[in-house]
């Protein structure tokens, strides 16, 4: 089984902003994948399915980012899933907007939500898909900047970033993680 995490927080103020692009992906995979995210436990919000043969869970912390390693680790727990098995999809200022990079594992970097998740399970061995929220342009408080909705001129280049991440999970499910990071690194 794979528990596929996208990031980000709850609430319809935050959800255009630059730290909810982990939810976004989730979204357009339950489309993909036809696996409705429409059950709640553990402080997540959840769907099950199936790609090929393997079981997944598509699921998106209902804990603020901040907080996801709460939810996270509930659910490893819960299924008995070990961290090897987990996805996790979050923004990453460090990359321009419209690029992902896919991680085999890593340290979580300024990211509140990778670290609290790394924390919380202990280890920082699984599989990340960074989605590029870019850097600000100017000299402004992080968290402002993480909040602050996309500009329009950003917006294909996002959308475009979004499609490239569902699909490298979709690509990483089927065919592995080296496949997925050759075709989308």
């Amino acid at each position: 089984m794979k528990i596929i995490v996208g990031l980000g927080n709850p609430g319809k103020e935050y959800e255009n902003t630059r730290h909810n692009l982990g939810y976004k992906v989730a979204d357009l995979l339950s489309e993909k994948l036809k696996i409705k995210i429409n059950k709640e436990k553990m402080e997540g919000q959840y769907g099950n399915g199936k790609v090929g043969d393997e079981k997944v869970i598509l699921l998106k912390p209902l804990t603020y980012m901040n907080l996801s390693g709460n939810c996270v680790s509930k659910f490893l727990n819960y299924y008995k899933v070990s961290p090897e098995d987990l996805i996790v999809i979050y923004d990453d200022i460090d990359i321009k907007v419209g690029k992902i990079r896919i991680k085999p594992n890593g340290n979580p970097g300024t990211h509140n939500g990778m670290k609290d998740i790394t924390n919380k399970i202990g280890t920082k061995d699984f599989i990340r898909v960074r989605v590029g929220s870019g850097k600000p342009e100017f000299e402004m408080d992080l968290a402002d900047y993480v909040l602050s909705n996309f500009k329009k001129e950003e917006m294909d280049d996002i959308n475009k970033s979004i499609e490239n991440a569902s699909d490298a999970v979709v690509k990483l499910l089927k065919d592995g993680i080296a496949e997925a990071m050759n075709k989308y690194n």
